[in-house]
């Protein structure tokens, strides 16, 4: 397997129980205690996953998430969250960040694994058809994960890159505000998720496309289609 996990995690009782069991599943770790040093350990080992604990000393969790996420040299790197917060505002906060799913303390070392083998095979699979779309001046390229107008890159976040991507691979179908949820943020985020989220995104999305944006059509009371 040999897949390398950032794991960051100030309890060491628990980093050191998360070390041994994805070392026991085969793959190689990397141990950080404190939020701070997650992004340049993140840029420098370039994971295939990263474990991160929300409630960090310093930097918190959600920081080093948005810092590794609007960094074009991590952003395409999944993100599973660990959280003992019982508001639900942190965990969506997270998956807007680009956080690719969560896992509640105390949590269960086999559903965890799970997790992580889910993740990294939706990332395995993303990866194997590498893909561009283009659009006017606007181009995709997602084996790259970036996003251009007019041949100068955009600062889009790794949830506005994968809206962007799944506009533009529907082929001008109408996607309703449910299945972007679903495409963009998966099946268990998307029961979490208000759909004004995609409204918010959306939004934003078209202001950093500037006159691209105007190809992202709303469908009134359905949802979205992108028209080249």
């Amino acid at each position: 397997m040999d897949e390398k996990i950032l794991v960051v995690e100030d309890e060491k009782d628990i980093a050191r129980m998360l070390d041994y069991n994805l070392k026991k599943e085969g793959y190689r770790t990397v141990l950080a205690y404190e939020g701070a040093s997650a992004p340049l350990l993140a840029a420098k080992e370039r994971p295939r996953l990263i474990i991160l604990d929300l409630m960090l000393p310093g930097l918190d969790g959600l920081e080093v998430c948005r810092r590794i996420k609007f960094d074009a040299k991590t952003a395409s790197i999944p993100i599973i969250m660990l959280t003992a917060r019982s508001e639900e505002s942190d965990k969506l906060v997270g998956l807007e960040l680009g956080a690719d799913d969560y896992v509640t303390k105390p949590f269960s070392v086999k559903e965890l694994l799970a997790r992580v083998k889910a993740v990294l095979r939706r990332a395995a699979a993303a990866a194997e058809t590498p893909e561009i779309y283009r659009a006017g001046d606007l181009e995709l390229d997602c084996s790259r994960v970036l996003a251009l107008v007019r041949g100068k890159p955009l600062e889009l976040t790794a949830r506005e890159f994968e809206l962007l991507k799944a506009l533009m691979a529907a082929g001008g179908k109408m996607l309703s505000r449910e299945t972007i949820l679903d495409k963009v943020w998966g099946m268990d985020a998307a029961l979490e998720v208000e759909t004004r989220t995609v409204d918010v995104h959306i939004g934003t999305l078209r202001k950093k496309l500037k006159a691209e944006g105007k190809r992202i059509v709303t469908v009134k009371n359905y949802g979205y289609r992108f028209e080249k």
